[in-house]
């Protein structure tokens, strides 16, 4: 009897940790991703009902910022390989000559790509970064800043 009851002991204090572990460890009854599809909202009787929330962005997608000011930058570039090729910087004065917007510098005179919102530099000295397309005069536009 003595051999019974020590047996017992024994494999009581072993198989009861493992019956701990067994409890602590979260035992999923659905996949995580199903519970990750569902859009579950609970509304009480005085809520109106909303649609959820859209999705955030790929972290490598930029995020348009509403404050920024628009000036910064009066056109994006026309094609990905202005983007790789260097800018220049080109100082003059923006004048409008038969409907559209040219940068006026000395005695040469360029054409812009961009004409919406040039409008509020006309007349003023500006200086105009992009790439100079030289067969046609014209400057794919990047960037218009002020000068004062």
């Amino acid at each position: 009897m003595c051999r019974t009851t020590e047996f017992l002991a024994a494999l009581v204090l072993t198989c009861a940790p493992l019956a701990i572990a067994q409890d602590a460890q979260p035992n999923p009854q659905v996949p995580e991703d199903a519970l990750s599809t569902r859009q579950l909202i609970a509304w009480s009787g005085l809520q109106k009902p909303q649609p959820a929330p859209e999705p955030l962005p790929p972290r490598d997608t930029p995020i348009p910022q509403p404050d920024q000011p628009s000036d910064q930058q009066a056109a994006p570039p026309a094609d990905p390989k202005t983007e790789q090729s260097p800018t220049e910087s080109f100082t003059g004065k923006i004048v409008r000559n038969s409907g559209k917007y040219e940068l006026k510098t000395g005695a040469k005179t360029y054409h812009l790509d961009a004409q919406e919102g040039l409008d509020r530099y006309e007349n003023q000295s500006v200086r105009v970064s992009g790439k100079l397309d030289t067969g046609s005069d014209t400057i794919r536009v990047v960037k218009i800043d002020l000068l004062t």
